[in-house]
């Protein structure tokens, strides 16, 4: 990248999570609270391969859903951006990709956009992933030319961007987007967790408490 195309602002992103409620271990004020990140469980980046082997794989890969992401690669591609391996891996996987539509707690679904240019940081894009069923919340790739890839949620849908404030920065943006996780699929495992987790704790559905989401909960237990 030349010194003409180097982005010459960076953003810095508040770090929040997400979520809705994990019954009496963490309340909720609302349908979803935007949680500190030092009050959640830590999670070993160790395990966040792009293998996905917590969710026992991704399975083979589904031809329609490589082509479709293949076209919003070949967008990125053109501004000098990658998708992250991870991100694809599951995006396109018959074992994968509707795994966190399957255990949603609030009914959220994955709806792949296509690039958004950042209003804030030239050469940088999103890729929403996920929506709340009644749009209270979107999750989205934020992806730089550097190469890094990041989670960050919003209640903004920024693929049908606001009305803008000059000098090009939606009001209050940056209050309003959050960094919530280091790569894909370490958001994808988090969110995998809890929403299992809720619907154990509220008594639905017949799954048990098992030892990966017992151990995920025992940190509330020692804070």
């Amino acid at each position: 990248m030349t010194a003409a195309t180097e982005p010459t602002f960076r953003p810095v992103f508040q770090a929040l999570w997400c979520a809705t409620d994990l019954g009496p271990h963490r309340r909720c004020g609302g349908t979803y609270e935007w949680y500190d990140p030092d009050v959640l469980p830590p999670l070993d980046p160790a395990r966040f391969d792009g293998g996905f082997g917590w969710l026992g794989g991704t399975g083979p890969v589904v031809p329609e859903l490589a082509g479709h992401l293949d076209a919003v690669a070949a967008e990125l591609a053109c501004a000098g951006v990658v998708l992250p391996a991870d991100f694809t891996a599951f995006q396109t996987g018959a074992g994968s990709h509707l795994a966190l539509d399957a255990v949603s707690a609030t009914a959220c679904w994955t709806d792949v956009s296509s690039p958004i240019p950042s209003p804030v940081e030239p050469g940088a894009f999103l890729v929403r992933f996920l929506r709340d069923q009644q749009d209270c919340v979107h999750w989205y790739l934020y992806l730089r030319p550097t190469g890094e890839a990041f989670v960050v949620a919003s209640p903004l849908d920024l693929a049908h961007a606001p009305e803008w404030d000059e000098p090009g920065v939606p009001v209050d943006w940056f209050g309003a987007v959050a960094r919530c996780a280091s790569s894909f699929e370490e958001f994808a495992y988090r969110f995998w967790v809890e929403n299992r987790l809720w619907f154990v704790l509220h008594g639905y559905g017949e799954e048990g408490m098992d030892d990966e989401l017992a151990g995920y909960l025992a940190h509330y237990a020692r804070v």
